[in-house]
Formats: structure tokens, sequence, C-alpha cells
């Protein structure tokens, strides 16, 4: 039987709050338990339900979204957070990747990602649009000196877009055990644990393939 995931989810404009509770309520492995219109109503929320995933604006009245993933790390810390924002612009981006949501969705993305996304939150996977990702690659900041190889820069690369180890190995015609050994280094070199860190240290820093 699937696990129901339970929602909680966060805006200030009425329309948007709507209509992502009509979304979600579509879907049988989602319950959305209460929604809130600022940072306040959201914590208050938190404290009554404890859910799986919160679904956040970041830009809200009293504690914005931002404030409120701070408390929530603190407070409840096996819950997933999704950002959702207007901002798409690199520094905004960068700023909004560097607090350590479980992810993030531009406003502008189509509805039918969210559910998703929220799914892939859940399963422990970062969640970062294709469209940020390539409004970061466009203006990219100094890269951070390392000793990665251009086949690790390129197993990396694509980790970060989401691809599974298998997909990896299919893409770059090399052996799963090549791809594990190329992991284990970049991970080492990183300084992270798991393939979601590292992506998140892909982004924040907008890595090139070599």
């Amino acid at each position: 039987m699937t696990r129901l995931i339970r929602v909680i989810i966060a805006d200030d404009h009425a329309l948007v709050l709507e209509g992502l509770r009509s979304l979600l309520q579509q879907h049988e492995d989602m319950r959305v338990l209460a929604t809130a219109t600022d940072g306040e109503r959201l914590l208050d929320a938190m404290q009554r339900f404890a859910p799986d995933v919160v679904v956040v604006d970041v830009r809200m009245p009293y504690l914005d979204g931002l404030a409120c993933l701070e408390r929530i790390r603190q407070e409840f810390a096996e819950t997933r957070v999704l950002l959702i924002t207007a901002y798409d612009d690199p520094a905004s981006l960068r700023m909004m990747m560097s607090a350590g949501p479980d992810g993030l969705l531009l406003k502008c993305d189509p509805p039918e990602q969210v559910a998703p996304a929220i799914r892939q939150v859940m399963a422990g996977q970062l969640v970062f649009p294709a469209a940020a990702r390539a409004a970061l690659r466009a203006q990219p900041r100094p890269q951070p000196a390392l000793q990665l190889s251009p086949r690790e820069l390129e197993v990396l690369t694509l980790v970060a877009e989401g691809l599974s180890n298998q997909a990896i190995t299919q893409r770059l015609h090399i052996s799963a055990n090549t791809v594990k050994f190329h992991l284990q280094n970049i991970y080492q070199q990183l300084g992270v644990q798991n393939r979601t860190e590292a992506s998140r240290w892909f982004l924040e820093n907008v890595m090139r393939n070599a």
C-alpha cells in the first residue's frame, strides 16, 4: 500500500493557495492537512499536524519562507521543505538553495510538476527545476579548486540532473562499478555523504562539464 504523504501549504496569495490545494487533493497518495497565509500561521499548523512535507512560498508576511525553513529544520527535522518562488534570477536562486531546502519550484513551472516534486523530496531526492538550473549556468560563479577528473565532472553533472546510476552507465557507456567508483571519489572531494548533498553542491557552485 502506498504511504499517504501529509502536506501543509503556505502562500500569501489565496489564488495560489487554493490552486495548490485543489491540485494535490486529486492525488490519492496525498492529503492536505492545512493551509497558511503567513509564516506564523504555518508554524502554528506545523505544531498541530507535524506534516511530512511543507510547500512554502519564499515571500510571505511576518516570517518568510526562508525563516520558516530555518525554524522547521530546528523543530521538525523529519519534515521535508519544498520552496516555491516567483524569483528566478541567479542571485536569488543561489540564496534560496544555500538555505538548504529539500527542493525548489518556480511559480512559472507547470502545475503538474508539484505532486511529483513532493514525491521526490519524500524519497530523499533534491528537486531543482531545469529552468532554474539553466539560469544559474548562464551566470556561473568561479569554481573552487578541486581535483575532479573530466569524467568525474560528467558524472557529477548527471547526478545533479537527477539521473540514476543505471542511467549514467547508459549515458556515458561505462560500467555500474565505474560509476560507483567515481561517486566515491566525488563524495570524498566535496566532503558530502550522498548524491543529494553532491547535487546541492553542484547547484550552489554552478559547476560545468570539463
